[in-house]
Order: structure tokens, then C-alpha cells, then sequence
């Protein structure tokens, strides 16, 4: 099967009706063990060093792995990736755009999935078929999250683990079932974590490899993983046009927040960790969630892969034990 790659979660259910394996190409940049190294293929080549280090990681990624059609969202999340999909032409590489609708107007967004389809060859139906494959996985990642947040039996790295996985299933949506279900059926034997501070990540992926490891070496847990949840497509929406209206992360931040406010209630979060990655437009964001969201907020910025610096890692210990002195 030809691999398709994109820059971020798309209608997944178009690539696999039209016999395509994914691939997500964040995951891998960040899982291939060379992460560093392709910032630095892509910087030899002349890439700026303040670009962030995703869209130079995924350059390098589509580099090395020989991939040859990568789909591109242009708007909806870095904008930078306009110029990237122009860099990869000059590698023969086939780039296809696609554009979530800033105001998720239902009928722009039917269109552009529509044109998607088309240029994969596959109709509503084929794509709906996939989309009920798909399903029953989703409710199990589902599934793994209320065990995080509900029954304390799931870390929050292995939360963001299967969460990330699902935007592309790891190339293969039965073998992704499969450890799944493997998963589940070992975490429902687990004893429950005893209590600690309970803590909410919003924000794009952390580039950052050791994060939630410290975190929890310091008696805190992450319950909530705002977008990495939102790459499983959460709400178990049948429809498919709706499902990526629902899908809050491509659209603008009141949205998101609005999700974001619902889940701290739920999860009763003590407090929030907001990733943001340099030299990312997102980071201006960080502005309105300090103004909208009532939980003390510990803003933390990475940049290139790697372990937290000492700095960092000073100020979670503060905020952990601030935190600990509200609960």
C-alpha cells in the first residue's frame, strides 16, 4: 500500500478507503530515534534556525523515509506549512492541500472534503465504511482515557501515547486494535494510583521526550490531554462532516477553550501546564488563556527535542509545590 503522509490529523477515513497506509508525520519525526539529527538535515539545507522545530523535523522525516505525497493543512495549523509543501516540490514530492474553515462552516468544510475524496478517488460511502472501522478503536482510546482521568489505572504518558497514535493508527488500524486491546486488559488489573496533584497539558504535542516522566517523579499525573484528545475524535459523532467540526484543535481558541473549561470541571484539575513550541504563532495565544481559564496555568516552552532543561524543571517543581500547598 502507497504511504501517504500529512503534516497534521485530517479526515483519516479518506487516506484508508482509498487503500492508502497513513502516516502521521509528527509521529514520525519524533519517534524514529533521530529526531535531532533531521532538525539538523533540514537547517543544513538551509532552513532558518528560528522555524519551529516540527515543521523542520517532518522536512527531514519526509526526507529520509522516501515518502512521496505528503497532504498539507494550510489553514488550521502552522503557516508555515504553505512554504514547506513548496520545498518538498523541489524533491518531487506530490503535496496535496487541505483547509479546515476558520469558522467551521459546515458547508465549506463538506466541500473541502469533498475535494479530498475526489482527489483520492473514493466516494461518501467508501469513506463512511472506513469511518465505522474506525470507531470501535476510537471508543477504546476512549476507553484508555477514562481510565486515566476516572480510575487512576493509566499514566498520562501512556494517555498521550495511544491519543497521538490514533491520528494515523500507526499505519495499521487492526494492529493498532490489537495493542489496544492488550493494553486495556493489562491497565484494568493495575491498582489505582494513590491521590497527587491532578494536572491538565493543553497546547500542541511537547516536543520536550521526558516531560510527563517528571512529572510524575514529582507526585503530579496529567488527567486531561487537551489535544492529543482531540486527534481520537472524542465524542463518538457518526457524521462525518460533523466529526471534524467537532474536532477543536484546527479552529480558534475560543473554541477550543470552551472545550478546554468542561474537561478541568470534570477532571477536577488542580492546575494547567500549557505547552507552547518557538517560534509558533501559538505562543500569542497564551495571552487569552491566562485571561479565560480559572486554574493556576505554568506556561512552558520548548524548542528542539530533548530531556527539560534545568530551568524548566525548576519552575514545575515551584508550580507543583504551590499547587500542593491549594489542594
Amino acid at each position: 500500500m502507497k504511504k501517504t503522509g500529512f503534516t497534521t490529523t485530517i479526515p483519516l477515513e479518506v487516506l484508508l478507503a482509498a487503500g492508502r497506509t497513513p502516516v502521521d508525520l509528527n509521529n514520525l519525526f519524533i519517534t524514529g530515534g533521530r529526531s535531532l539529527e533531521l532538525i539538523e538535515t533540514a537547517e543544513d539545507r538551509g532552513f532558518p534556525r528560528n522555524i519551529c522545530g516540527w515543521i523542520k523535523g517532518i522536512y527531514g522525516a519526509v526526507l529520509e523515509s522516501g515518502i512521496d505525497e505528503v497532504v498539507a493543512v494550510t489553514e488550521g495549523d502552522c503557516s508555515n506549512t504553505r512554504a514547506l509543501m513548496e520545498v518538498l516540490s523541489l524533491h518531487d514530492v506530490a503535496t496535496v492541500p487541505f483547509a479546515y474553515p476558520h469558522d467551521r462552516n459546515p458547508e465549506a468544510l463538506q466541500a473541502e472534503i469533498e475535494r479530498f475524496m475526489a482527489r483520492f478517488g473514493v466516494g461518501r460511502e467508501e469513506v463512511d465504511r472506513a469511518g465505522e472501522r474506525l470507531e470501535p478503536i476510537r471508543s477504546k482510546i476512549r476507553e484508555v482515557d477514562r481510565l486515566t482521568w476516572q480510575d487512576n489505572l493509566v499514566s498520562g504518558q501512556e494517555n498521550h501515547y495511544f491519543q497521538v497514535a490514533s491520528s494515523d493508527m500507526n499505519g495499521s488500524p487492526d494492529d493498532f486494535e490489537a495493542e489496544l486491546d492488550s493494553f486495556l486488559q493489562e491497565a484494568r488489573l493495575r491498582a489505582p494510583s494513590g491521590e497527587s496533584v491532578r494536572l491538565a497539558y493543553i497546547g500542541v504535542p511537547p516536543i520536550i521526550d521526558d516531560l510527563y516522566t517528571f512529572l510524575e517523579s514529582q507526585g503530579a499525573r496529567v488527567v486531561f490531554n487537551e489535544t492529543q484528545r482531540q486527534f481520537s475524535m472524542p465524542y463518538g459523532i457518526r457524521d462525518l462532516v460533523e466529526r471534524y467540526r467537532a474536532y477543536t484543535y484546527p479552529y480558534d481558541i475560543f473554541f477550543r477553550l470552551a472545550d478546554i473549561e468542561l474537561e478541568l470541571a470534570r477532571r477536577k484539575v488542580d492546575g494547567v501546564i500549557h505547552y507552547v513550541q518557538s517560534f509558533c504563532f501559538r505562543q500569542i495565544e497564551d495571552m487569552i488563556v491566562r485571561r479565560t481559564l480559572s486554574r493556576p496555568i505554568l506556561t512552558l516552552e520548548g524548542d528542539k527535542p530533548g530531556h527539560l532543561d534545568a530551568r524548566s524543571r525548576i519552575r514545575i517543581e515551584s508550580f507543583l509545590e504551590l499547587l500542593g500547598e491549594r489542594t
